[in-house]
C-alpha cells in the first residue's frame, strides 16, 4: 500500500521555496496492548476521577488545567486561555543555517519525516537533497505545527530528503551530570578490544536483522489464550560464569566460537577482518613481557 502524506508544507531558504509533502517515517507497531478487566467477571473497568478535598466522583466537563507554582497551590487556565499561548501552525519549515551532519549528536534527534517533492518542486527538491548531500552538511530550520514549535533538521538520505525534529537543548540532559570514573586503559586491553571489534564489524546496518522477542512472544502468548490453550511458563536459564578480569574477559570474547555479528550482507569483496588465535597468545605474551619492565622502572623512580 502507497504511503499517505499527512501535510503539505514549503521548505524555504534564501529566495527559494520548495512545496513537499509530509510523510511519517516511523509507524507505530500493532502491539499488544492490555486493558484493565474486573478480576470476578472479566468485565472493563473505568477510570474515574475524585476531587482531593471533597473526595467525591468528578465528571470532566467539571475540571480544567492548572499548573502547581508551589507546593499544593495551582494557578487555572481555561481552554480558550490555553489556545491563546499556542504557537500559529505554518505551512512552512523555514531554514536558518547549514551545518555539518556529523555536528549534531543524535541525542538530540525525535521524530522523523520524509519530505517528497510536492507539485513542481521536483527540480529545487532534487537540487536541494543534491547540495546538502556533496557538502556533507544538513538544513536546520523552525516548523510550527499542532500549536508547537520545533526545531527541525532537514537532512539528504540516499533517495530524498528526512525532516527530523530535534529536541531542544533543556530537554537533553549533560552527561557531565553522570557519575563516570577516570579509569586508566592499558595498551594491550585496548588492542584486544579493537581486535574485537574488527571480528565483529560490518560495513552496513541492516535493521531486519533485528527482531522484537519480546513482542513475538506475547503476541504468540494472546494467541494461545486465544485458542484456549495452557501457557507454560519457561523457566529462568541459570546465569553464567562471571568473568571479572577485564583481559580475560577480551581473550573470551575472541577465542569464543561464533562471536560474529548477526549475518548481513557485507559490502562487494570486503570481509572482517578477523585475528587467529596465536596472535592474540602473542599479544598476551606481549603485555606479560611489558609489566615487569614498567614495574622495574617503577622501583628506579
Amino acid at each position: 500500500m502507497a504511503a499517505r502524506s499527512i501535510a503539505s508544507l514549503t521548505v524555504s531558504f534564501g529566495l527559494v521555496a520548495i512545496p513537499v509533502k509530509l510523510y511519517s517515517a516511523t509507524e507505530a507497531k500493532g502491539g499488544i496492548s492490555f486493558n484493565f478487566l474486573h478480576k470476578d467477571c472479566g468485565s472493563r473497568v473505568k477510570q474515574q476521577y475524585f476531587c482531593a478535598r471533597e473526595n467525591i466522583p468528578i465528571s470532566r466537563e467539571d475540571m480544567v488545567k492548572g499548573y502547581e507554582f508551589a507546593k499544593d497551590q495551582y494557578v487555572m487556565f481555561t481552554p480558550e486561555e490555553l489556545k491563546a499561548l499556542e504557537e500559529a501552525g505554518t505551512h512552512s519549515a523555514d531554514i536558518t543555517e547549514f551545518v555539518p551532519i556529523s555536528a549534531i549528536d543524535p541525542v538530540y534527534f525525535d521524530k522523523a519525516y520524509y519530505l517528497a517533492p510536492d507539485k513542481g518542486g521536483a527540480k529545487p527538491y532534487a537540487l536541494l537533497a543534491k547540495a546538502l548531500r556533496e557538502s556533507e552538511r544538513c538544513a536546520i530550520g523552525h516548523w510550527a505545527a499542532r500549536g508547537k514549535s520545533y526545531i527541525v533538521m532537514i537532512r539528504p538520505v540516499e533517495d530524498g530528503l528526512v525532516m527530523q525534529q530535534l529536541l531542544y537543548a533543556s530537554e537533553v540532559r549533560a552527561i557531565s551530570e553522570i557519575d563516570i570514573p577516570r579509569t586508566d586503559v592499558k595498551p594491550a586491553e585496548l588492542k584486544l578490544a579493537q581486535q574485537l571489534i574488527d571480528a565483529q564489524s560490518s560495513n552496513t546496518f541492516d535493521p531486519s536483522e533485528y527482531k522484537d522477542d519480546v513482542a513475538e512472544r506475547v503476541e504468540a502468548a494472546v494467541q494461545k489464550k486465544v485458542e484456549g490453550q495452557e501457557i507454560t511458563l519457561a523457566e529462568e536459564p541459570e546465569g553464567g560464569a562471571q568473568i571479572i578480569d577485564l583481559m580475560e574477559a577480551l581473550r573470551a570474547s575472541l577465542e569464543k566460537k561464533g562471536t560474529a555479528a548477526p549475518a548481513r550482507k557485507a559490502a562487494a569483496g570486503t570481509k572482517a577482518a578477523r585475528k587467529p588465535a596465536r596472535q592474540v597468545q602473542a599479544l598476551d605474551a606481549e603485555a606479560e613481557q611489558a609489566e615487569p619492565a614498567k614495574r622495574k622502572s617503577t622501583r628506579k623512580k
